[in-house]
Protein backbone atom coordinates (compact mmCIF):
# COMPACT_ATOMS: atom_id res chain seq x y z
CA UNK A 1 0.00 0.00 0.00
CA UNK A 2 1.49 3.27 -0.91
CA UNK A 3 1.02 7.12 0.71
CA UNK A 4 -1.37 8.17 -1.72
CA UNK A 5 -3.58 5.03 -0.89
CA UNK A 6 -3.30 5.51 3.04
CA UNK A 7 -3.85 9.53 2.71
CA UNK A 8 -7.04 8.74 0.77
CA UNK A 9 -8.20 5.97 3.46
CA UNK A 10 -7.80 8.50 6.45
CA UNK A 11 -10.84 9.77 7.74
CA UNK A 12 -11.50 13.76 6.76
CA UNK A 13 -12.30 14.28 10.42
CA UNK A 14 -8.69 12.85 11.48
CA UNK A 15 -6.23 15.77 12.19
CA UNK A 16 -3.60 15.06 9.92
CA UNK A 17 -5.97 14.37 7.27
CA UNK A 18 -7.81 17.68 7.95
CA UNK A 19 -4.77 19.81 7.68
CA UNK A 20 -3.48 18.11 4.58
CA UNK A 21 -6.56 19.38 2.70
CA UNK A 22 -6.21 22.87 4.74
CA UNK A 23 -2.65 22.79 3.28
CA UNK A 24 -3.70 21.63 0.06
CA UNK A 25 -6.30 23.73 -0.59
CA UNK A 26 -6.19 27.12 1.60
CA UNK A 27 -4.22 29.19 -0.04
CA UNK A 28 -6.04 28.37 -3.76
CA UNK A 29 -9.23 28.64 -2.43
CA UNK A 30 -8.32 32.06 -0.89
CA UNK A 31 -7.01 33.41 -4.05
CA UNK A 32 -9.70 32.30 -6.52
CA UNK A 33 -11.87 34.39 -4.00
CA UNK A 34 -9.30 37.28 -4.07
CA UNK A 35 -9.53 37.32 -7.80
CA UNK A 36 -13.56 37.41 -7.41
CA UNK A 37 -13.76 40.15 -4.58
CA UNK A 38 -10.74 42.21 -4.64
CA UNK A 39 -10.37 42.33 -1.27
CA UNK A 40 -7.93 40.07 1.41
CA UNK A 41 -10.05 40.81 4.42
CA UNK A 42 -13.20 39.00 2.76
CA UNK A 43 -11.41 36.53 1.00
CA UNK A 44 -9.69 35.25 4.40
CA UNK A 45 -12.92 35.47 6.13
CA UNK A 46 -14.70 33.49 3.36
CA UNK A 47 -12.05 30.70 3.09
CA UNK A 48 -12.09 30.24 6.52
CA UNK A 49 -15.82 30.04 6.38
CA UNK A 50 -15.38 27.26 4.17
CA UNK A 51 -12.96 25.23 5.81
CA UNK A 52 -15.28 25.45 9.08
CA UNK A 53 -18.24 24.08 7.00
CA UNK A 54 -16.19 21.27 5.74
CA UNK A 55 -14.69 20.46 9.19
CA UNK A 56 -18.87 20.77 10.45
CA UNK A 57 -19.17 17.87 7.59
CA UNK A 58 -16.18 15.78 7.62
CA UNK A 59 -17.78 12.72 9.02
CA UNK A 60 -20.41 12.80 5.41
CA UNK A 61 -17.73 13.37 2.57
CA UNK A 62 -14.43 12.08 1.59
CA UNK A 63 -10.97 12.98 1.59
CA UNK A 64 -11.37 13.65 -2.80
CA UNK A 65 -14.69 15.33 -2.31
CA UNK A 66 -12.92 18.28 -0.08
CA UNK A 67 -11.48 20.45 -2.78
CA UNK A 68 -15.22 20.69 -4.61
CA UNK A 69 -17.29 21.24 -1.33
CA UNK A 70 -15.01 24.00 -0.50
CA UNK A 71 -15.21 25.85 -3.43
CA UNK A 72 -19.10 25.04 -3.68
CA UNK A 73 -19.32 26.19 -0.22
CA UNK A 74 -16.98 29.58 -0.93
CA UNK A 75 -19.57 30.42 -3.97
CA UNK A 76 -22.59 29.78 -2.05
CA UNK A 77 -21.52 32.10 1.16
CA UNK A 78 -19.87 34.50 -1.56
CA UNK A 79 -23.88 34.61 -2.93
CA UNK A 80 -24.88 35.55 0.61
CA UNK A 81 -22.92 37.81 1.30
CA UNK A 82 -23.74 39.62 -2.03
CA UNK A 83 -27.45 39.36 -0.72
CA UNK A 84 -26.80 40.80 2.94
CA UNK A 85 -24.44 43.51 1.19
CA UNK A 86 -27.51 44.30 -0.97
CA UNK A 87 -29.93 44.07 2.28
CA UNK A 88 -27.51 47.00 4.47
CA UNK A 89 -27.42 49.21 1.17
CA UNK A 90 -31.57 48.92 0.99
CA UNK A 91 -31.16 49.83 4.24
CA UNK A 92 -28.96 52.72 3.95
CA UNK A 93 -30.82 54.27 1.63
CA UNK A 94 -34.56 53.41 2.92
CA UNK A 95 -32.83 54.83 6.01
CA UNK A 96 -31.60 58.26 4.38
CA UNK A 97 -34.67 58.26 1.84
CA UNK A 98 -37.08 58.62 5.02
CA UNK A 99 -35.14 60.98 6.90
CA UNK A 100 -35.10 63.39 4.00
CA UNK A 101 -38.34 65.35 3.12
CA UNK A 102 -37.07 65.73 -0.76
CA UNK A 103 -39.78 63.61 -1.80
CA UNK A 104 -43.41 62.90 -1.63
CA UNK A 105 -44.92 60.16 1.07
CA UNK A 106 -46.68 58.63 -2.13
CA UNK A 107 -42.89 58.94 -4.25
CA UNK A 108 -41.40 57.09 -1.25
CA UNK A 109 -44.06 54.45 -0.62
CA UNK A 110 -44.31 53.50 -4.69
CA UNK A 111 -40.08 53.52 -4.80
CA UNK A 112 -39.89 51.07 -1.51
CA UNK A 113 -42.89 48.84 -3.28
CA UNK A 114 -40.94 48.30 -6.87
CA UNK A 115 -37.35 47.55 -4.47
CA UNK A 116 -39.60 45.18 -3.14
CA UNK A 117 -41.02 43.34 -6.27
CA UNK A 118 -37.68 44.01 -8.34
CA UNK A 119 -36.07 42.15 -5.29
CA UNK A 120 -38.22 39.19 -5.28
CA UNK A 121 -38.26 39.22 -9.13
CA UNK A 122 -34.31 38.92 -8.86
CA UNK A 123 -34.71 36.02 -6.00
CA UNK A 124 -37.11 34.47 -8.53
CA UNK A 125 -34.86 34.15 -11.56
CA UNK A 126 -33.48 30.24 -11.73
CA UNK A 127 -30.42 29.99 -10.00
CA UNK A 128 -27.78 30.23 -13.06
CA UNK A 129 -29.38 33.29 -14.30
CA UNK A 130 -29.24 35.19 -10.65
CA UNK A 131 -25.69 33.83 -10.07
CA UNK A 132 -24.74 35.48 -13.25
CA UNK A 133 -26.73 38.91 -13.16
CA UNK A 134 -25.27 39.24 -9.67
CA UNK A 135 -22.02 38.92 -10.92
CA UNK A 136 -22.37 41.58 -13.29
CA UNK A 137 -24.39 43.58 -11.63
CA UNK A 138 -23.25 43.62 -8.40
CA UNK A 139 -20.03 42.66 -8.18
CA UNK A 140 -19.01 44.43 -11.90
CA UNK A 141 -17.41 41.48 -13.20
CA UNK A 142 -17.19 40.84 -17.14
CA UNK A 143 -18.98 38.44 -19.00
CA UNK A 144 -15.33 36.79 -19.60
CA UNK A 145 -14.41 37.03 -15.65
CA UNK A 146 -17.84 34.83 -15.50
CA UNK A 147 -17.28 32.34 -18.07
CA UNK A 148 -13.64 31.80 -16.52
CA UNK A 149 -15.08 31.39 -12.83
CA UNK A 150 -18.06 29.11 -13.36
CA UNK A 151 -16.36 27.28 -16.21
CA UNK A 152 -18.54 28.89 -18.96
CA UNK A 153 -18.11 29.71 -22.18
CA UNK A 154 -19.25 33.76 -23.01
CA UNK A 155 -21.88 32.69 -25.10
CA UNK A 156 -23.27 30.69 -22.20
CA UNK A 157 -23.19 33.66 -19.87
CA UNK A 158 -24.78 36.32 -22.69
CA UNK A 159 -27.86 33.55 -22.92
CA UNK A 160 -28.03 33.71 -19.06
CA UNK A 161 -27.97 37.18 -18.65
CA UNK A 162 -30.17 38.02 -21.70
CA UNK A 163 -32.61 35.49 -19.90
CA UNK A 164 -32.36 37.41 -16.57
CA UNK A 165 -32.77 40.79 -18.12
CA UNK A 166 -35.68 39.72 -20.34
CA UNK A 167 -37.77 38.37 -17.09
CA UNK A 168 -36.69 41.39 -14.87
CA UNK A 169 -38.06 44.21 -17.42
CA UNK A 170 -41.26 41.69 -17.77
CA UNK A 171 -41.39 42.46 -14.00
CA UNK A 172 -40.74 46.31 -14.85
CA UNK A 173 -43.23 46.15 -16.82
CA UNK A 174 -46.24 45.40 -14.59
CA UNK A 175 -45.21 47.77 -12.06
Amino acid sequence: MNIENKNTEKCLCEESAFKLVFDSYFKVLRNFLIFRYKNFELAEDIAQNAFVKLWENCKILKKEQAKSFLFTTAIRLSLNQIKHQKIVANYEINFVSKSSDKESPQFLLEENEFKIRLEKAINNLPQKQREVFLLNRFENQTYKEIAEQLDLSVKAVEKRMKLALESLRDVVKNI
